[in-house]
């Protein structure tokens, strides 16, 4: 099994910048994708990016250009750098994972990953 969990979340004032950890541990070896999804209530979990082992990365929209996902294996760790900050960034932020599928394209959709962490709050 695989567990996540994250850490970075606060406040920041619009324009600023926050860096997201989500550290993997158990079974990693056998995790193909890795997700950042984010929510707010009464509203569905977004997807915000994801990442392929091989570097592959895919955004949303609405943080296409201003967020950065990357991941360091060494330490199993996820990363979701934040720039240019908004309002509407504000939202509970998750970690996902996708062991044992393979992608060509990491899934930006809640559905296809199956280990969640537990949530970071991210306000601006």
């Amino acid at each position: 099994q695989v567990q996540l969990v994250e850490s970075g979340g606060g406040s920041v004032q619009a324009g600023g910048s926050l860096r997201l950890s989500c550290v993997a541990s158990g079974y990693t070896s056998n995790i193909n994708c890795m997700g950042w999804f984010r929510q707010i209530p009464g509203k569905e979990r977004e997807g915000v990016a994801a990442v392929l082992p091989d570097g592959t990365t895919r955004y949303a929209d609405s943080v296409q250009g201003r967020f950065t996902i990357s991941q360091d294996n060494a330490k199993n760790t996820l990363y979701l750098h934040m720039n240019s900050m908004k309002p509407e960034d504000t939202a509970m932020y998750y970690c996902a994972a996708v062991p044992g599928r393979r992608y060509t394209t990491p899934p930006l959709l809640a559905y296809e990953y199956n280990v969640w962490g537990q949530g970071t709050q991210v306000t601006v």
